[in-house]
């Protein structure tokens, strides 16, 4: 029997952007653009956006953004992440580039001061669980942390293996055949 679009499962893609844009800035060669801005970071990102949509054709997708204020974290614990190099420059001035790619593309974008975007994905999460038991929902990360909110093959992390292109999904055989 096959499915019609009113009653297939819906799907839920989460960018976990900032962490998409460290992994293709490091995976990728420097690229830069006609006016010498770098824009190797951006370009991975879009495949990965472009890979994202034509293979799993998601019903809805948001980016979800860390802002530059101190999160709640670095109030807690002053120490937290201070033994993270500073980010290049040529990575830095990629974010915005990257924040309009998205908007380009008509995905929403959550972003919250005081808060980084795996805290804004893990209410995200647990927010359209709630509100939506059939729902299928894909984190699209380069950060392995988001595994923790990998639930059955319901909730479900996509991640880079090497590069941008070799790719994986992470259900929960997955993460346990892996830890």
């Amino acid at each position: 029997m096959n499915k019609t679009k009113e009653d297939h499962q819906k799907t839920l893609v989460l960018l976990d952007t900032h962490a998409l844009i460290h992994r293709a800035f490091h995976a990728l060669p420097p690229l830069t653009s006609p006016a010498g801005e770098p824009v190797g970071a951006v370009y991975g990102v879009a495949n990965v956006i472009l890979k994202i949509i034509k293979e799993m054709q998601p019903d809805y997708i948001a980016a979800a953004f860390d802002r530059p204020e101190p999160t709640f974290r670095h109030k807690a614990y002053k120490e937290y992440k201070a033994q993270r190099a500073e980010a290049p420059d040529d990575l830095i001035r990629q974010f915005d580039t990257v924040r309009s790619l998205c908007e380009a593309f008509g995905i929403h974008i959550y972003d919250k001061a005081g808060y980084e975007a795996d805290d804004i994905i893990g209410t995200l999460t647990a927010r359209a669980t709630k509100a939506d038991s059939a729902l299928h929902i894909v984190i699209a990360s380069g950060d392995l942390d988001m595994l923790q909110l990998v639930e059955d093959d319901r909730v479900v992390v996509f991640t880079m293996r090497k590069g941008i292109a070799d790719t994986i999904i992470y259900d929960e055989h997955a993460v346990q055949e892996r830890f």
